[in-house]
């Protein structure tokens, strides 16, 4: 398994939204989630899929994606877009994931929100696009 095995597999269940599917996080791995209004930290294999997959229940494509290697983890940035119920939607997040043998042991979550297809759009008129 390569250091980054992990990384890749994450990445792919998000685009493909088959988090539960996942096996990549240690038994004391921790999620430390800041999002709109909220910052949250979790521990635990199951409840990390848990949370994860309620965030990427829609297979999606990424239109950003960047690595970035740190000591011991990755820097992960991307841009998500997915279709939801009809309505194609985005997110802006970045992961700082940390390995330990071949395993995720900490997650540290920014996301800037779910943005859907209104507000994207008014976005992208104040960007002047």
């Amino acid at each position: 398994m390569t250091t980054t095995e992990p990384v890749d597999r994450f990445l792919d269940a998000v685009r493909t939204a088959t988090i539960p599917h996942l096996d990549i996080w240690a038994p004391g791995a921790t999620l430390d989630a800041t999002v709109p209004n909220w910052r949250f930290k979790i521990s635990g294999p199951a409840r990390i899929r848990g949370q994860l997959a309620r965030w990427y229940a829609d297979p999606g494509a990424f239109e950003e994606l960047t690595r970035m290697p740190l000591p011991g983890g990755e820097l992960v940035e991307f841009l998500l877009t997915w279709t939801q119920r009809g309505i194609p939607h985005a997110a802006h997040q970045a992961h700082v994931i940390t390995l330990a043998e071949g395993r995720i042991v900490r997650q540290t979550a920014y996301c800037g929100g779910r943005w859907p297809a209104g507000l994207l759009a008014e976005m992208a008129e104040v960007s002047g696009g």
